[in-house]
C-alpha cells in the first residue's frame, strides 16, 4: 500500500508489547486521533489474566497526570495509595537504631498543593484498566507477538510478521517489547550496559500499623531495601490488614540461598530488613527474583521503529523510575506521531522519529548514570564513603531548595513547554 492510500484509510501503528507502556502508547494514539491512525497492538499475553503479576509500581506524578488525561486513573484510583513521604536511612543490618538522613514529604510541585509525588499501584490493576480502555478505544488487539519487521526497498512502509504466521503492513513500528527485544535486534540496533553484582527480590507484605502514605528506603551495605506503601484493599482474610511492596536488592551470590529458606526464616531475615516500625508482618505473595541490570540502546529509532520502555533503557530500580521512563516515552512518541498526522506527514518519516529521539535519548542517559551512581555509592561499606554520603544526605535535608527540586525530579512533571500528556493535557 502506498503512503497515498495510507493517508485514505489511516497510518497504520503497530506496537509490539502489551506491557503497562506499550498500552498506554496503544491508548494515547487511538484516543488522541481516531480517524487518522489504525492502531494494532500485539502481545500473546493479551489473552491471558494480568492477576498473576504482583508486581506493584511507584507512579510518579507526571505519570498520573498521563493517566488521567488518558481517562485511566478514575478507573484505578480507588486502588492507587498515596505515597506522601519518602524516608532514607544508612545503616548496617544488625545496628539497632537506623538514623533518619533524609524525608522527603509533601506534593508534586508548589501548583498543586493536593498531588502526592507518586502513587503505588498493583500491576494487575493497572493492566487490566489499560486494556479495558484500549478496547473501548478501538485498538486492534492481536494475541500473538512479533517476530520481526521488515522496511520496504523504498522505505515507505514495514512488513510485520507476527508469530502466528500473519503478517501485517505498518508506516511505524513501535518496539515495547522488553529488554531483550526482537526488534531492536533484528534492526541492529546495538545494546551498551552490565550486569550488576545484585539480584531484586520482590513481594508483598502485610504488617499489623498503617503505613501512613510513608515509603522507607533502607540503604543497607548489600543494597538498598525499600518499603513501599500499599492500599488495604485485596488484602485476603486473616491478613495483618495493612499492606507494602518490598523492593530488596542483595548481593546476588546470597540470593539463592534466601530462596531455599523456609518461610518462617526467610521470613526473618526480611524482618531484620523491614523493621519492627510496622508491628508483625507476614508474606501475602511469593518471593520473587529478578536481575538487576542497567542498558541503553545506542539509538533509539531506526527505520519506519521507535523503541520505547525497556526496549530502549534499563535502570537500576533504586529510585523506582523505571516505567516512569517508559511512560515518559510513551507520552512523547505519541505527540511527535500525532502532530505529525495532523500536518499531514508520515509519523514513521525518519524526521519525526528523529525528533522523538532527541526528546528522550539524553534524560533517559542522566537518570540512568544517576541510578547507577546512586546505587555505587551506597551499597557499600567502606567508612569514609558511608561517612561523605551521610553527612551529604543530612545537608541536603537541610536545604529546602534542594529538596524541592529532587522531589519535582522524582515526580517527573514536566515544566511548561514538556510534553503535555505528562502536564495532564490532552492531545
Amino acid at each position: 500500500m502506498t503512503n497515498e492510500a495510507s493517508k485514505a484509510t489511516g497510518w497504520r501503528i503497530v506496537v509490539a508489547g502489551g506491557g503497562i507502556v506499550g498500552l498506554a502508547l496503544s491508548l494515547a494514539l487511538a484516543r488522541a486521533a481516531p480517524r487518522a491512525l489504525c492502531v494494532t497492538l500485539c502481545d500473546p499475553a493479551l489473552g491471558r489474566d494480568p492477576a498473576g503479576d504482583r508486581r506493584a509500581y511507584a507512579i510518579a506524578a507526571g505519570s498520573r497526570r498521563m493517566l488521567s488525561a488518558l481517562d485511566v486513573w478514575a478507573k484505578v484510583a480507588g486502588d492507587a495509595q498515596e505515597m506522601r513521604e519518602m524516608v532514607i536511612t544508612d545503616s548496617h543490618l544488625a545496628d539497632p537504631v537506623r538514623p533518619v538522613f533524609l524525608e522527603f514529604g509533601g506534593e508534586a510541585d508548589r501548583g498543586d498543593a493536593d498531588e502526592p509525588f507518586a502513587h503505588m499501584v498493583e500491576g494487575a490493576i493497572l493492566t487490566r484498566a489499560l486494556r479495558d480502555a484500549c478496547r473501548e478505544a478501538g485498538v486492534e488487539m492481536l494475541e500473538a507477538g512479533v517476530r520481526r519487521a521488515t522496511p520496504a526497498a523504498d522505505g515507505t512502509r514495514s512488513h510485520v510478521r507476527l508469530t502466528d504466521g500473519t503478517s501485517v503492513e505498518a508506516d511505524l513500528v513501535c518496539a515495547a517489547d522488553g529488554k531483550r527485544s526482537r526488534l531492536r535486534e533484528g534492526a541492529g540496533i546495538g545494546w551498551s550496559g552490565w550486569d550488576y553484582p545484585q539480584s531484586g527480590l520482590s513481594a508483598i507484605i502485610g504488617h499489623a500499623r498503617d503505613h501512613e502514605g510513608r515509603a522507607i528506603q533502607h540503604f543497607l551495605p548489600s543494597g538498598p531495601f525499600a518499603i513501599l506503601p500499599l492500599t488495604p484493599s485485596g488484602s485476603p482474610r486473616g491478613t495483618l490488614g495493612h499492606r507494602s511492596a518490598i523492593v530488596w536488592s542483595e548481593r546476588k551470590a546470597n540470593v539463592p540461598h534466601m530462596l531455599a529458606l523456609d518461610a518462617d526464616f526467610l521470613l526473618e531475615e526480611i524482618e531484620r530488613r523491614f523493621g519492627l516500625e510496622l508491628g508483625a508482618i507476614a508474606l501475602e505473595t511469593p518471593v520473587q527474583a529478578f536481575p538487576l541490570e542497567f542498558g541503553l540502546a545506542r539509538a533509539f529509532v531506526g527505520t519506519r521503529l521507535a523503541l520505547v520502555g525497556d526496549a530502549a533503557h534499563v535502570v537500576h530500580p533504586i529510585a523506582g523510575q523505571g516505567v516512569n521512563l517508559g511512560l515518559k516515552d510513551a507520552a512523547i512518541l505519541a505527540e511527535r506521531i500525532v502532530s505529525a498526522v495532523r500536518l499531514g506527514m508520515d509519523p514513521g518519516a525518519a524526521d519525526v522519529l528523529e525528533d522523538y529521539q532527541r526528546a528522550r535519548r539524553a534524560d533517559t542517559v542522566a537518570m540512568g548514570l544517576a541510578t547507577d551512581a546512586l546505587n555505587r555509592l551506597f551499597s557499600n561499606d567502606v567508612a569514609p564513603v558511608r561517612m561523605l554520603r551521610d553527612l551529604g544526605l543530612g545537608l541536603v535535608d537541610r536545604m529546602p531548595a534542594a529538596k524541592r527540586f529532587f522531589m519535582r525530579e522524582a515526580a517527573g512533571v514536566p515544566k511548561e513547554g514538556g510534553a503535555r500528556l505528562l502536564r495532564g493535557e490532552a492531545l
